[in-house]
């Protein structure tokens, strides 16, 4: 097995794509002329977006993430180098401030904001080995 993507539910398939290229800097790799599915390039593993209604008409039964709930116990990781400036151009781009960037006791640096749906998003260094 390996991980092809990850797919996060939300309720508006283009907006977030808009938010994530401005608050993270990724590009798109597709979106789907429905607007219902889209992915976006970072690395190996897409990060993916579905309508709320695909998990419905997928038969799914979830909670789906809402900027004024707590976040679901879940997140997404992006690595940089300089998490401050990935930080800051989060919040401006309208992310929510979590938590700033902290160094960690193993040496790696992690920021936490919140998307436009509610994600909570980690911001952090490459780990070391």
């Amino acid at each position: 097995m390996k991980l092809g993507y990850v797919i996060l539910y939300v309720a508006n398939v283009p907006a977030t794509v808009d938010f994530y290229e401005k608050a993270f800097g990724l590009q798109r790799r597709f979106l789907h002329e429905s607007g219902q599915y889209a992915e976006m390039e970072t690395g190996a593993t897409a990060l993916a977006f579905a309508s709320e209604e695909m998990a419905k008409d997928n038969g799914l039964t979830v909670r789906f993430n809402r900027p004024k709930q707590d976040a679901a116990a879940v997140e997404v990781a992006l690595v940089t180098p300089d998490v401050q400036a990935a930080y800051e151009r989060a919040v401006k781009a309208g992310a929510g401030a979590a938590q700033p960037p902290k160094q960690k006791p193993w040496g790696q640096t992690v920021a936490y904001v919140r998307d436009m749906d509610g994600v909570l998003v980690e911001l952090c260094t490459p780990i070391s080995p």
